[in-house]
């Protein structure tokens, strides 16, 4: 039977621990568990911990922890700091769930000036929750033990100004351009939006110490690009076999 894995965002350092209201819900309500059964616990410290569940109830679950937490290596050796246009529909989500899976460190959504979407006030506090929990979903799945930094949304100018990353890398399907460093640790990449991104935006980018990157002959989707970006650069200077 297979053991769930569940997110807390809770300290994980008493023998006994009640659960978080979210992973209470999921555990109890969600997936039914009941006294007895096993979870493997983590809090984005980068460990993960073996429990029983003692207790459950409709809002509370107690566990029980079962040992010292163990020490698993998820993370890329490669820090990828994705900024990407907010697309429509669940196309976001899906590149959020992806961008987590294939090991990226932080994502970053942006208003560029091709955006077609509004975001504002309690409308953007709401969309910023739910892509905390899409990204804490795609860590329970994947076996990610540490947690994605999802950024705040801002405009494009804003977060490429606040980059200090050792390559700066935007995607660009009409401006040939491969990935010429030899090694990096440390990458920034932008994707823009379904419409792409502006002449000028592409203009600043570059002038900003940005390298232009063509993934082929073929013009990819929003959401296609990065996750096809990010798989190159893992299997170059990360930990993709």
């Amino acid at each position: 039977m297979r053991v769930p894995r569940v997110y807390v965002d809770q300290a994980l350092n008493n023998d006994e621990i009640s659960l978080d209201e979210r992973a209470a819900h999921y555990v109890g309500q969600v997936l039914r568990m009941r006294a007895g059964r096993e979870l493997v616990l983590f809090n984005g410290d980068g460990n993960t911990y073996t429990a029983t569940i003692t207790e459950t109830g409709k809002k509370h679950v107690l566990c029980q922890l079962d040992a010292a937490p163990l020490t698993a290596t998820t993370s890329s050796p490669l820090k990828i700091e994705l900024g990407i246009a907010i697309s429509k529909g669940d196309r976001f989500d899906w590149v959020i769930q992806k961008a987590t899976e294939l090991g990226v460190t932080a994502i970053t959504p942006l208003f560029s000036e091709r955006v077609d979407v509004k975001l504002s006030g309690e409308r953007l506090e709401k969309k910023q929750r739910h892509w905390q929990q899409i990204m804490i979903s795609a860590c329970e799945q994947c076996g990610r033990n540490d947690l994605v930094t999802i950024n705040t949304a801002q405009p494009l100018a804003q977060w490429r100004n606040s980059l200090s990353s050792e390559l700066k890398l935007v995607l660009c399907p009409a401006v040939k351009g491969g990935i010429a460093t030899t090694h990096a640790s440390d990458v920034a990449l932008l994707v823009g939006p379904e419409g792409g991104l502006s002449d000028s935006e592409i203009t600043d980018c570059l002038a900003q110490g940005f390298a232009a990157l063509q993934l082929g002959p073929r013009v990819l989707r929003t959401e296609t690009a990065p996750i096809a970006a990010i798989s190159i650069l893992q299997y170059r200077w990360g930990d993709l076999a």
